[in-house]
């Protein structure tokens, strides 16, 4: 790892208000596939830390809800906690921390915009959490992800869930008594690991697209994409 590389990861570490002495893993947490296959030397990439980061977050977000809100039932806690770790979610706090600075991607990925892919966004800050968590543990990690994620979560418990397609519905249904319907339009990636590109058409005009790593996210982008157009 060069000088250059060192000072980025470092200034990150200062956005995240961490002190890692060992910069590999966080390295790796910021390598894309596309990358990794361009570049032999970094073998590894950041799709095992992201599932490990997925885990740990959620663990994390569930015991903080539970605790902090005795009042609340197992439903509303579970939409709070699906809300706040959606692609979506993530997304927000990678474009605040400025994450896309920080990736490593293929040149095919860098030139068709995979730095503010909301997709490629999220998995590198479950990645990055991963990191956290080996490297300091987690009580270390538990306390930054709460720290991080709180005003997310206080937003969402005042202002209730980001559920664009109802929004989107019942803005064509008010205005034009029009209904949205939604098409996946392709999906890319390994079975495992798929990426849907998805479309929200009023009749046959194209409102908006998204992505995502399901049809059910890469659907409430689309409509997030719309609302912002309309």
């Amino acid at each position: 790892m060069d000088v250059a590389r060192k000072v980025q990861l470092h200034e990150l570490t200062t956005k995240l208000g961490i002190d890692l002495q060992k910069l590999d893993i966080l390295n790796t947490a910021l390598i894309h596939p596309t990358y990794a296959y361009e570049h032999p030397r970094h073998a590894e990439h950041n799709q095992r830390l992201e599932f490990l980061g997925d885990a740990v977050l959620n663990v994390s977000m569930a015991e903080y809800l539970y605790l902090s809100y005795p009042g609340k039932s197992e439903g509303e806690l579970t939409k709070i906690r699906a809300e706040v770790v959606s692609e979506q979610g993530l997304a927000i706090v990678a474009q605040r921390l400025a994450v896309g600075k920080y990736l490593l991607l293929g040149k095919g990925e860098e030139a068709s915009g995979g730095r503010e892919r909301i997709s490629i966004l999220a998995d590198a800050v479950e990645a990055i959490f991963a990191a956290v968590y080996l490297e300091l543990g987690f009580a270390y990690v538990k306390k930054m992800i709460i720290e991080i994620l709180l005003d997310q979560i206080i937003d969402t418990i005042n202002n209730g869930s980001r559920d664009y397609k109802t929004k989107l519905q019942e803005i064509l249904q008010k205005n034009q008594g029009e209904t949205a319907t939604y098409r996946i339009l392709e999906a890319t990636g390994p079975e495992h690991d798929k990426t849907f590109l998805a479309g929200v058409y009023q009749k046959d005009r194209l409102l908006g697209e998204g992505e995502g790593k399901s049809k059910k996210d890469a659907e409430q982008n689309a409509a997030k994409t719309a609302l912002e157009l309309l």
